[in-house]
């Protein structure tokens, strides 16, 4: 954990400097709050023309103070930072949060003071949160520095790129009840601090069991991967990434330079890391809260208990469609369910106690044990009226309830199993929810809230064991041979490898190639059969200049014989010429028709937020109209290329329809990996696109390879 942000959130002492008489100034209102709130710490007010304010003595400068100062919040204008920030240095405090605007975002006058503060900060060891922030707060140490009011205290973290959202996220925690904060940080202008350093903190930080980014954009984002790769094996990290129709930065020269927009490549880079990515704003907070409660389950097969079978049935539509699992109770749990519940009940999953809990309440807390004892079951969630039973029915049932949720807050820890609520009544707050919230348990009034809590926490746990279980690959180095390769198209002054080259460079890396054959004249034309056989051939142009040969007319495909080999040599460089008379031609690449299968693309771009990074998806002439893709940052590990093909909407395409057998996904995933090796050993290659390739039940086909290079092959 960084000392310099733990003194900042856990600081014993504060400075204001710009602290003001003045109610209507942030230097008065940050004083005014944490005595309000009961701050323990020394208040040191820092304004030369006055002797003290609200009672307490105040300084001309920070070196006139004499004890020990954690941190200060500093009030004043942009200009006044380095010459502040240079006392902080001689006075050794090591952090500053900083409130003023006018940076880079007013241009050139403003970009000179931020680099002015920048470096006064690095000299003088001096961390800095902001500037432009609206603040930070710890509610463990009574220390806001915000002024936000009625803050609920808790165990979530938030971290965000917008004081209104954190004003959302209080708002709705007073409202809801049950659910509070940590601690909390405006980022700002990111001048300093990064988010990824943030996240270190909260990942560290024993008062937070769950944290909350808002992210509008990534300064590093390859930091922040591999500190929540990190943090997520100890607690959940849920993020929303706004701006998600931004155009991605790399530019489109190949099929894979096209589809790595930003936000879908953040998104699965984020789940990759093991990150829960939110894309509604009304769903943060309750998600966030079901994970920083929820036990993490070992498995995701969810048992329901119901007391209706409208809210069941809702349950179980949502869980299906979410692609979870529901658990096939035991014999022996249906047999004790039988003995508690009436003859009406179904005892099987779901299970309705159709009535059995109307007048005895503790019926529900006798159900939830049995289930929760069963082996097959991973996750419970009552489902229906739960909490409303005494004003229901009866208002002398409300000791029963809440003797009952007194129980049932017990058992997610008595059996290692999440326990998560849906009820009617959560809104109006009855005692029997108070008492489930209080312990930890989360309410929800509708089931698709509480379903979608659910299927993040098991996408949680699934991504904590995979990043735990599958290390990361590595390589070596580069081969020999394939820098002889790649020096060969650079001493040529390139940007792009013809395709043979692209080809023989992944027989480096062990990809399994077609044989191949260039002609760069007619006569070369007599040594296919000799070399490549007498089956149909595929003829494909040889141009630096020419990248989507389709477009060009530079394919055929199906040729046999003498006579259409010569024909189609022909035909291919006319199109070319005609379709660029200025292009560099190096012939014609000839190589057997691979066999018929399902087309994909595998493709690496380095994306200049978060480096290199592979996708996968189906491929063809369709997959930038398709654009069902995947994204995985590099290196990974087997496991997250198994979750790529997961992800894709049309994986069941891989497993066979109507009668084709399924593909070799062993094979796909050995392709995968010796890309990714390639691509980290060749940090000069831009892009890699491969497609189509091939797949059958036996292995696969590279049809098609483009390698781009960075400029100058740096």
């Amino acid at each position: 954990m960084s000392n310099a942000l733990n003194s900042i959130f856990k600081a014993r002492s504060v400075a204001i400097v710009g602290a003001s008489k003045d109610p209507s100034k942030r230097g008065n209102q940050a004083i005014r709050k944490l005595r309000a709130d009961g701050y323990e710490g020394r208040i040191f007010p820092i304004n030369p023309k006055e002797t003290e304010i609200l009672g307490i003595g105040a300084y001309p400068s920070i070196l006139a103070v004499r004890e020990r100062i954690d941190v200060v919040l500093i009030c004043t204008p942009a200009r006044t930072l380095p010459s502040i920030l240079e006392q902080c240095g001689q006075k050794n405090v090591p952090g500053a949060v900083i409130l003023a605007a006018g940076f880079s975002e007013i241009g050139a006058e403003g970009e000179a003071i931020a680099q002015a503060t920048l470096e006064a900060a690095r000299k003088n060891n001096v961390r800095v949160i902001g500037p432009n922030t609206n603040g930070v707060f710890n509610l463990q140490n009574k220390m806001n520095m915000v002024g936000v009011q009625d803050v609920e205290p808790g165990n979530i973290g938030i971290c965000s790129q917008s004081g209104n959202m954190m004003l959302a996220f209080v708002t709705e925690a007073k409202r809801r009840g049950g659910v509070g904060f940590s601690s909390y940080v405006g980022v700002g202008n990111q001048l300093d601090v990064t988010l990824a350093e943030y996240l270190e903190y909260f990942g560290e930080d024993n008062d937070t069991k769950a944290s909350v980014f808002y992210v509008e954009g990534f300064q590093d984002g390859r930091a922040f991967l591999d500190t929540c790769r990190h943090v997520t094996q100890k607690k959940p990290v849920v993020v929303y990434k706004s701006g998600r129709t931004e155009a991605g930065q790399v530019a489109a020269s190949s099929h894979t330079g096209s589809l790595a927009s930003s936000f879908d490549l953040t998104r699965h880079l984020l789940r990759q890391a093991g990150a829960t990515v939110v894309e509604q704003s009304d769903k943060i907070l309750s998600i966030a809260e079901g994970l920083s409660k929820l036990t993490v389950p070992k498995g995701g097969r969810v048992a329901i208990l119901a007391d209706g079978g409208g809210h069941a049935t809702i349950t179980v539509d949502a869980l299906v469609d979410a692609g979870v699992e529901l658990a096939e109770l035991s014999t022996g749990t249906v047999a004790k369910l039988n003995n508690v519940l009436p003859t009406a009940a179904s005892c099987v999953n779901p299970v309705d106690v159709a009535g059995g809990t109307d007048d005895d309440p503790s019926v529900s807390a006798q159900c939830a044990e049995i289930i929760l004892a069963d082996d097959n079951v991973d996750i419970l969630m009552i489902i229906g009226m739960y909490g409303g039973f005494a004003e229901r029915f009866n208002p002398a049932l409300l000791d029963n309830e809440i003797e009952t949720s007194q129980r049932l807050a017990e058992l997610p820890e008595k059996y290692g199993k999440p326990l998560i609520v849906q009820s009617v009544y959560n809104t109006v707050r009855p005692k029997p929810i108070e008492v489930l919230k209080e312990a930890g348990v989360p309410v929800f009034v509708w089931p698709e809230p509480a379903v979608r809590c659910i299927s993040e926490l098991i996408d949680y746990a699934r991504a904590r064991t995979r990043n735990a279980l599958s290390p990361l690959i590595v390589p070596d180095g580069p081969t020999e041979q394939g820098k002889a390769i790649l020096s060969g198209v650079i001493g040529e002054g390139r940007d792009a490898f013809y395709e043979h080259e692209a080809k023989d460079l992944l027989v480096q890396y062990g990809v399994s190639v077609p044989p191949q054959m260039l002609a760069t004249c007619e006569a070369d034309l007599k040594q296919v059969p000799v070399d490549l056989g007498n089956g149909p051939m595929a003829m494909k142009i040889v141009s630096q200049d020419i990248l989507h040969k389709s477009d060009a007319g530079g394919v055929r495909l199906k040729i046999s014989g003498e006579d259409e080999l010569r024909s189609a040599y022909k035909d291919i460089l006319a199109n070319a010429r005609g379709h660029d008379p200025e292009a560099d031609l190096r012939g014609v690449l000839v190589a057997p028709m691979a066999d018929s299968g399902v087309e994909v693309i595998i493709g690496v771009v380095h994306d200049a937020m978060f480096g290199p990074v592979m996708m996968f998806g189906l491929g063809g002439i369709f997959v930038e109209v398709l654009k069902d893709v995947s994204f995985r940052a590099l290196p990974m590990s087997r496991a997250d290329a198994e979750s790529m093909i997961d992800d894709i909407q049309s994986s069941k395409i891989l497993e066979g329809v109507r009668g084709a057998l399924p593909v070799d996904k062993t094979a796909l995933v050995d392709l995968m990996m010796k890309i990714s090796q390639l691509a980290l050993a060749h940090p000069e290659i831009r892009e890699i696109d491969l497609n189509p390739v091939i797949l059958r039940h036996d292995g696969y086909a590279v049809v098609d390879a483009r390698m781009i290079l960075n400029s100058k092959g740096q």
